[in-house]
């Protein structure tokens, strides 16, 4: 059967300080257990194919890659079934446009999505975008073959697990689908369907520009349950990690294959076994492969010491990032984070003091968070500069569907499933944060955001004015050495190409 992929365009605010401009590797490993199954897969990728391209579509917000008409005339008349990936429900409200897009424009072949948003709200997504067919709900390898074999040879969809089905004016739900326990044997990512080329001339990666970037999966899943994470829904609570000589084998493929320089790590949460962060930064050691490494998407201080630390810098980590997300302790026990602040202050000390360029993942405004709760959170960032914290994300809280306090604010009534409550999920324009604390307005709360990053930053360039030179100089010659720096970047970046639209 021929398949056809697609990864929409990015949808982003030009001020926004994240844009997921990256390769999609989810897509890629489903494109590999398809192709792995027999079929012909084809493979859109909305952001790669047009990464320069960038749309004004609505007030502040911006179409970056394929327009929704593009994609509509690349897919294939004779596929068998089309795909979807949708990750961030902050893109959902454009997301369903570009289903419906594609289901008027090939009427009668099989709609199929998934990803973050879909597992987290399959009702309420089949019930906005009457396109869409099926949802497939978590980890998705092993489901979607299930759902093209099905569909090729005229099985029942009701009999495969970890779908979501219409059933007459409802949404049927098949059954929990079991985690993968062997992630070894899962099939490399498809990188020969994704423009690769095209992310690295536009210097395109989720870290820090270092190169020639690889995006790479270590482990699968994170152990902790956080209420604000949508994990427990997508993977579960359990966290199953690769072989570290199978991921060594993999990078030492993309050095050789490729030429690249750099690995981004997307892992949930990286570092969780000391033994293994170990055995594998010292078989990058023995390698002698010459590149750096990075994880960018957070990870646990609580196995990172001053030996792991020396060990890092030495195979070549250079960016890491904690998520503390809090300074008060209230508000992580609140949240369920199991944050010792005395074990991550001396983490980081051991991180930076090894060489390491360290960044602090912050959430303000969480609901039952009070002013005392974010006043101690930046006094911790104030702090965290003082001992060496080079970067620091801050941002409000955004009921993220699929999460535990997500579940809560829907029964308490203060989330409707309407496109101003997506279109305004904190991260995409900090803007119009919308406060989700009894305690805290929202007025106030955006104050907060813009002076956590103040005070960071303020501190870090005061205590070290050699850092303020440095960046202004890494800015002018476009060689990032930070998430800040690479932030900044890409906000000049974004409002050059394309500037707001203004509200009418």
């Amino acid at each position: 059967m021929k398949i056809c992929l697609v990864r929409p365009p990015s949808i982003v605010n030009p001020v926004s300080y994240i844009a997921s401009l990256t390769p999609p590797i989810g897509l890629a490993y489903i494109a590999s257990a398809l192709r792995e199954a027999g079929h012909e897969v084809v493979l859109i990728d909305g952001i790669g194919e047009k990464p320069l391209q960038s749309v004004p579509i609505a007030y502040n917000l911006v179409l970056r890659g394929l327009t929704f008409d593009e994609i509509c005339e690349r897919i294939p008349k004779d596929a068998g079934l089309i795909g979807v990936s949708g990750m961030f429900s902050s893109e959902w409200v454009h997301i369903r446009e570009l289903i419906n897009k594609i289901s008027a424009a090939r009427p009668g072949i099989p709609l199929v999505a998934g990803g973050e948003h879909f597992t987290a709200e399959p009702a309420v997504s089949m019930k906005q975008c009457p396109g869409l067919s099926v949802c497939v709900l978590g980890e998705g390898e092993e489901t979607i073959v299930e759902v093209a074999a099905a569909l090729e040879k005229g099985g029942d969809l009701k009999l495969v697990k970890g779908l979501a089905l219409r059933d007459g004016d409802g949404v049927l739900l098949t059954g929990e689908r079991a985690r993968i326990r062997s992630v070894d044997a899962i099939a490399k990512p498809a990188w020969d369907l994704i423009p690769l080329k095209a992310y690295w001339d536009n210097f395109l990666s989720y870290g820090v520009n270092r190169g020639k970037s690889m995006p790479m999966l270590a482990s699968r899943g994170c152990p902790y349950q956080c209420t604000f994470c949508s994990n427990p829904v997508m993977w579960t609570t359990r966290w199953i990690a690769r072989s570290p000589k199978l991921v060594l084998d993999e990078i030492e493929d993309y050095v050789k294959r490729f030429g690249v320089s750099n690995v981004d790590f997307y892992d949930l949460t990286a570092i969780v076994k000391r033994d293994w962060i170990l055995e594998f930064a010292k078989g990058l050691v023995d390698r002698k492969l010459g590149i750096t490494w990075q994880l960018p998407s957070g990870t646990r201080s609580e196995a990172i010491d001053a030996e792991v630390s020396k060990w890092l810098y030495a195979s070549g980590c250079r960016n890491m990032n904690y998520a503390p997300e809090s300074g008060s302790e209230g508000s992580l026990k609140r949240m369920k984070k199991n944050v010792s602040i005395p074990r991550l202050t001396q983490s980081l000390r051991d991180a930076v003091k090894a060489g390491l360029n360290v960044k602090l993942n912050i959430i303000i405004g969480m609901p039952d968070d009070t002013h005392l709760d974010t006043w101690k959170t930046l006094w911790f960032l104030v702090k965290m500069s003082w001992h060496g914290a080079h970067d620091v994300s801050v941002g409000a809280f955004s009921p993220y569907p699929g999460s535990e306090l997500y579940a809560r604010l829907v029964k308490e009534g203060k989330i409707k499933h309407d496109d101003e409550y997506f279109d305004k999920l904190a991260y995409v324009d900090i803007t119009e944060t919308v406060s989700y604390t009894d305690h805290i307005s929202s007025r106030w709360l955006r104050i907060y955001n813009w002076l956590g990053f103040a005070v960071f930053y303020g501190s870090n360039y005061l205590f070290r004015p050699s850092r303020f030179l440095t960046t202004i100089r890494n800015l002018r010659t476009g060689h990032h050495e930070s998430r800040g720096e690479m932030a900044l970047s890409g906000i000049l970046s974004r409002m050059k190409l394309a500037p707001p639209v203004k509200k009418v």
